[in-house]
């Protein structure tokens, strides 16, 4: 590793406990990173990212083809080394006890990494056997995880026969036979169809509910809205933003109220009333800025009401991460740099 990586000479304040600015303390966290840096060649995918996960949460790292997602989850797993910065992983440093890293964490990247000529059983034999599980031990933990992912009925079943998401349920399975702290998934439900992508969802809050943490990076920004406790976006080697997704979307200018109606005189009246609003003459409708909040909603009401309009009906618009996506990055959230050359980075 490059001697600009530095070894963490004492504990660092975002791994332990710590304090909020409220004075409440924090969840440890199970991974945190200060100043990560990376490049290949001359080009930097990493420009000194910080990171701080607390233990038993969703962390969806978003960001478009070439912004640096794997390539964090390469160095946070001990895959490759960094060129700057410092990050802990299960309370283990990454560059001075990286046994210690991956013995407390489970890799899945974005294509299953099954033995397609050995059946499922098989597989997840083979996984205990590397990881020195006792036989007997290794059995009892197979057998668990080929119930818990149900491919119990398929155990026999040679990996080559399995679908996409019974094959990433497997891939899964394999990660966890160690009993992972901290599971990293690399896009893991690209390729899936709709209904194996939402049991895949459904494995990793079950993950968590067993107080499992998981690193998530994805380009499903619907997969991120409906996993991940905090989300960040990465952009040009630099976190550009982080929070929930609620936080994120709150940042972006566009909710409103659509309101509606169904006389044209009606519909005249409000635009009176309401003279900063966007018309839709066609539709009958008018465009009101807003939160969407109940006080908002209350007040806008109160309006109508006041001046005696009726309306047919409203509808409560706000930003989603679609929105969030593009409104930082300039691009959605599948289309690359323009000078991208490492793809899958």
């Amino acid at each position: 590793m490059p001697s600009s990586v530095m070894p963490m000479s004492a504990p660092d304040p975002a791994s332990g406990p710590g304090h909020g600015r409220d004075g409440a303390p924090h969840p440890p966290a199970a991974v945190s990173a200060i100043g990560l840096r990376k490049s290949y060649g001359g080009k930097t995918v990493l420009d000194g990212i910080d990171l701080r996960i607390p233990a038993g949460s969703v962390f969806a790292l978003l960001g478009p083809n070439g912004a640096g997602k794997t390539t964090t989850v390469q160095i946070l797993s001990t895959l490759i080394a960094a060129d700057g910065g410092h990050a802990q992983v299960a309370g283990h440093d990454i560059h001075t006890a990286a046994a210690g890293v991956r013995a407390a964490i489970g890799v899945t990247g974005q294509f299953a990494a099954l033995d397609d000529l050995l059946t499922a059983e098989e597989n997840l034999l083979l996984m205990a056997d590397l990881l020195s599980l006792g036989k007997r031990q290794g059995r009892s933990r197979t057998a668990e995880l080929l119930e818990r992912f149900g491919i119990a009925d398929a155990a026999h079943q040679r990996a080559a026969t399995f679908s996409g998401g019974m094959r990433r349920r497997l891939d899964i399975a394999m990660t966890l036979v160690g009993d992972p702290r901290v599971i990293f998934l690399d896009e893991p439900t690209t390729g899936l169809d709709p209904r194996s992508r939402r049991t895949m969802w459904d494995t990793v809050r079950s993950l968590v509910a067993g107080g499992t943490t998981v690193f998530l990076t994805t380009q499903y920004l619907e997969e991120a809205d409906q996993l991940a406790d905090r989300i960040a976006v990465l952009d040009g080697g630099r976190i550009v933003a982080e929070g929930t997704a609620d936080e994120l979307k709150a940042q972006i200018p566009g909710s409103h109220v659509r309101v509606r109606f169904t006389d044209a005189a009606e519909y005249e009246r409000a635009v009176g009333a309401f003279p900063g609003a966007a018309r839709d003459d066609d539709g009958l409708a008018l465009r009101v800025a807003g939160d969407g909040g109940l006080d908002a909603l209350r007040t806008l009401l109160d309006r109508l009401d006041a001046a005696g309009i009726r309306a047919a009906g409203l509808s409560v618009h706000t930003p989603d991460l679609d929105d969030v996506f593009l409104a930082l990055t300039g691009r959605d959230a599948g289309e690359a740099p323009l000078d991208a050359k490492e793809t899958r980075r």
